[in-house]
């Protein structure tokens, strides 16, 4: 069905001139920008913080279900938790989560595995605090989804208590870009290109392999995880991200629901003020990671 809202996004994004292969500075001006013209949530009062000497944005609410951790995306060279704090704010508060995001290490400055052991570093000190593992879900968007995922499995590996769900929003988990859609759905993704992820895996990875398993989680042992919940668009060239990493879990045993939304673009969940298809997909995920939470607290 034609999608007035939906066009015009795809217009602005096609018009904005982001290219994720320019130099880093460039990018981080460009997406900045970009994210400043989002609207700043209603009734939402935000405090800087800091997790295990991670810097952190805290959405401050009285929500007692439990605590969601955010990781934002941006490649791992741009972006913030302030520029995404909209999106998070609207799915902890859908949810009923208190929401804390990180502003983890960038590259090229910060490579792999700085953002990682940021992300390992912002959960410990929540245990630390004393938050219960069953209370903390995970929700990251494109590389922010990425790397939540390799935060679990990091969390695994080191034998510390999971939290109870992470949700990935269109996640990039595959740095070597290697699946179909990277080059079969270029046309259609007005904010993605096969080119501009590949620098950006270049200023990340440095001298670290591109299917290194804590890189790029969809090459790791995706056993033993808590429940997952991936959403994607049928116009992004990293639909095939989403797909592996469901067959993947699935086989592996580890729940994960699968939603992909006809026609919808890169993180479109960022733009539920205007796009009901956004609004919709928010509340689908903030259900899941309500219920995920509740059922640890038990």
């Amino acid at each position: 069905m034609p999608n007035a809202v939906l066009d015009q996004l795809i217009q602005a994004m096609r018009g904005s001139g982001l290219d994720f292969a320019a130099p880093p500075a460039e990018v981080r001006r460009k997406f900045d920008g970009l994210l400043a013209t989002m609207p700043s949530p209603e009734g939402e009062t935000f405090e800087a913080t800091s997790l295990g000497g991670v810097p952190a944005l805290e959405c401050v609410t009285d929500a007692q279900g439990g605590t969601l951790l955010y990781f934002h995306g941006g490649g791992y060279i741009a972006g913030s938790a302030a520029g995404y704090r909209g999106l998070a704010a609207d799915i902890g508060r859908a949810a009923g989560l208190h929401t804390i995001s990180i502003d983890y290490r960038l590259a090229p400055e910060a490579p792999f595995p700085a953002a990682l052991d940021d992300g390992v570093a912002a959960y410990r000190a929540l245990l630390d605090r004393g938050v219960a593992p069953g209370s903390i879900a995970f929700a990251g968007d494109s590389a922010g989804g990425g790397l939540a995922l390799s935060v679990l499995i990091r969390l695994r590996d080191g034998g510390l208590p999971l939290p109870a769900a992470a949700l990935l929003l269109s996640p990039w988990l595959d740095l070597a870009c290697a699946g179909g859609s990277m080059e079969g759905k270029a046309a259609a993704d007005p904010s993605l290109s096969p080119e501009g992820l590949r620098a950006c895996a270049a200023h990340y990875l440095g001298a670290t392999a591109a299917r290194d398993p804590l890189a790029s989680p969809l090459y790791a042992d995706l056993s033993g995880l808590p429940p997952l919940m991936v959403q994607v668009g049928s116009s992004e060239v990293l639909l095939d991200d989403a797909t592996r990493l469901a067959a993947a879990a699935g086989a592996a045993g580890t729940s994960v629901r699968l939603e992909i939304w006809p026609e919808m673009i890169h993180v479109w969940q960022s733009f539920a003020f205007m796009l009901p298809e956004g609004r919709e997909a928010v509340g689908n995920a903030a259900a899941f990671l309500s219920r995920q939470v509740g059922q640890n607290q038990d």
